[in-house]
């Protein structure tokens, strides 16, 4: 494949994992939020008030319970996933299929299949239960598999970036378009505007709607990614509920952010599911959320982009606390705001606006917890630590949606009633559900934040840095590839490995660099350049048994026959979390020697106040073989692949 046709092939599928996110949010949207408004205000109309109280009750018991059973699924998903096999890769086949039988099950749960909640109702709930599972189970299928495809569509984390931004934007927009589109498509297609929350037939238009953009975007995935096949993604283990709850269990700041989130989501998902509620059944004027919907959406798109500023400028921490009082400002000024229109505009984008900083401090502790678990327990869980968040969403949806059902229930917001049908004591249930309960989860999940989470940057850098110092303790290769390498380097003669240049620039004594660790020797023995180019190459060929996928600042090798080194850029660059890094390869890959490893934006990290010079240590290890090192050249101008120093490892 030509420069041209590769660099097409990857716009294509940017731009159709892009559109497959749209899809994806837009489905997820109107699954949390606007499932249940159907459900209690539209579904039961042709049956007498008390059953469909009654009915209403058993469908948000069925959903919770069964979102919350599903959460036990879901790492087995992943190892379905994973183990699948087809010409069309592991992903692909469960996107598309996913996508499809879930986008068929959610149109038929916005009916009230063909009259069976009045003619049989016993029948419509046994019914509904096997639809609601099948579509929740077919879109985690599509879920894990369409967020596990980034590293399947390229080797290349330039590509990867700009795929994942690229999805990002396609789920932005998705999610905050389907609250604007909602209450023009249900009126639009509804016979009755009732009240202006339509009617059945308008709620079923929108589920088709935006069953049919998720399916068609779900198949443009399947048609337009491809996925690359290398033996570094087949499946070495299996990741249990078990596993991802004895990791929360040991990880004691894992288990604090996620206690901490866990409460604040559900508080937060409470007030999301009630809000179009309130535009129909308290200010009576649903047609307004649309509006409402787009305030917020372009509010939320600007303050994620904030982010990365504010918490330079103020840290992580005070972040949190002052998206918390913002929020909770805001969430006042809804409560207050009666009926005006105004007021609750105001109230909602006040209450809108810290949300993704919020969401951003969380997940940025969530990762930072891995290096904290690593260098706690002694072993990395990326991957299952990474799956907490997901999964704490998860059980908060299920509890909101619970509440939500059961709240709307008991404050008469169900069978078509209209904003003159609620008493004053329906809507005192109501506020009290949506803002006083939620208020209470905020404050809960900010007293174990500030009791029990100490995990900021400071902290984060020095863990880094202590694993940095131990890497080859902590991030150990593969231990029977290594015995079989020693193995084979016991049979030869005294080896000779000519050590080249890994980056181009002026040789300088690693005691002069501004690193500590590395300057008085801790890290161990080696040479430092200052670097005239941002491309590393490696120096040998050998294994990468670190690739610090967090921070992307360093890179740990091994030579052929056990001899560790670590290739580290800049001096305190592990604070920039990756920004101006980029990495080619992954732990446990086997590299020639001149091949890239990374590459590093030296403006970036001078921008940052930081030192560009590359420092290499030879670090100390018992399980390294006895070797001398001898250097060729110690000072002067080196371009990549010039020998500075030889590595002679001894036959025991």
């Amino acid at each position: 494949m030509n420069e041209a046709s590769s660099k097409s092939q990857s716009m294509a599928s940017r731009i159709a994992y892009s559109f497959g996110a749209f899809g994806h949010d837009m489905f997820y949207g109107m699954l949390s939020t606007y499932f249940m408004m159907f459900v209690t205000g539209h579904l039961f109309n042709s049956n007498s008030g008390g059953q469909a109280a009654h009915m209403v009750s058993f469908i948000t018991i069925t959903i919770m319970v069964l979102r919350i059973v599903e959460l036990v699924i879901d790492p087995f998903i992943g190892n379905v996933i994973d183990k699948t096999d087809t010409k069309w890769g592991h992903f692909k086949p469960w996107v598309v299929a996913g996508g499809i039988v879930s986008a068929v099950a959610i149109a038929l749960l916005f009916t009230n299949l063909w009259g069976l909640t009045y003619k049989n109702p016993v029948l419509y709930l046994v019914v509904f239960a096997i639809l609601y599972i099948t579509m929740d189970i077919f879109y985690s299928f599509n879920d894990v598999a369409f967020w596990s495809m980034i590293p399947a569509i390229s080797f290349d984390s330039a590509e990867r970036e700009k795929t994942a931004t690229f999805a990002r934007v396609g789920s932005t927009l998705g999610g905050q378009l389907v609250g604007v589109v909602v209450m023009p498509i249900v009126l639009a297609f509804s016979i009755s505007s009732n009240g202006g929350s339509g009617d059945s037939r308008g709620w079923f238009a929108f589920a088709a709607i935006v069953a049919a953009i998720s399916a068609i975007t779900s198949c443009g995935v399947g048609l337009f990614t491809h996925e690359k096949k290398n033996e570094l993604r087949e499946n070495k283990e299996n990741t249990t509920f078990k596993k991802v709850f004895g990791v929360l269990l040991h990880n004691d700041q894992l288990m604090a952010i996620a206690v901490t989130y866990l409460v604040y989501t559900t508080g937060i998902q409470i007030v999301n599911s009630f809000q179009l509620y309130y535009f129909t059944y308290i200010l009576g004027r649903a047609s307004t959320y649309t509006l409402y919907a787009l305030i917020n959406g372009v509010i939320g798109a600007v303050t994620v982009a904030l982010f990365p500023a504010l918490a330079k400028k103020f840290s992580r921490m005070k972040v949190f606390y002052y998206s918390i009082l913002v929020l909770l400002i805001g969430l006042a000024i809804f409560a207050f705001a009666g009926q005006s229109l105004p007021m609750v505009i105001l109230g909602g984008a006040i209450y809108m606006l810290p949300q993704p900083l919020i969401f951003m401090v969380v997940l940025m502790i969530i990762t930072d917890s891995v290096e904290y678990g690593q260098l706690k327990l002694g072993h990395r869980d990326e991957a299952v630590t990474l799956s907490v968040r997901p999964l704490l969403d998860k059980f908060g949806g299920a509890v909101a949606g619970g509440v939500v059902g059961m709240t709307a229930t008991a404050a008469g917001m169900i069978s078509g009633a209209t904003a003159s049908d609620i008493t004053a004591h329906g809507a005192g249930i109501f506020k009290l559900m949506m803002f006083v309960v939620p208020a209470i989860l905020i404050l809960l999940g900010v007293l174990c934040f500030k009791s029990k989470v100490k995990l900021d940057e400071k902290m984060h850098a020095q863990i880094v840095d202590e694993l940095e110092q131990s890497w080859h303790e902590h991030l150990e290769g593969n231990d029977s590839v290594r015995e079989e390498l020693a193995e084979d380097a016991s049979l030869a003669k005294d080896l000779v490995i000519d050590f080249k240049a890994p980056v181009s620039g002026t040789l300088m004594p690693l005691s002069q660099v501004g690193s500590k660790p590395f300057a008085d020797g801790t890290m161990g023995l080696g040479i430092a350049i200052k670097p005239s180019d941002g491309q590393v190459f490696a120096p040998f060929s050998g294994t990468v048994v670190a690739d610090f996928p967090t921070t992307r600042h360093a890179i740990g090798l091994e030579t052929d026959n056990g001899v560790p080194v670590l290739i580290h850029v800049g001096v305190d660059t592990v604070q920039m979390r990756g920004t101006g890094f980029i990495n080619y390869v992954v732990k446990g890959q086997h590299v020639a020697a001149g091949e890239k490893l990374m590459e590093f934006w030296a403006p970036a990290i001078k921008k940052a106040g930081h030192d560009d010079t590359v420092m290499i240590a030879f670090t100390k290890s018992e399980k390294a073989p006895d070797y001398t090192l001898t250097y060729v050249k110690q000072d002067g101008e080196v371009k990549v692949g010039d020998t500075i120093m030889q590595i002679e490892v001894k036959k025991d």
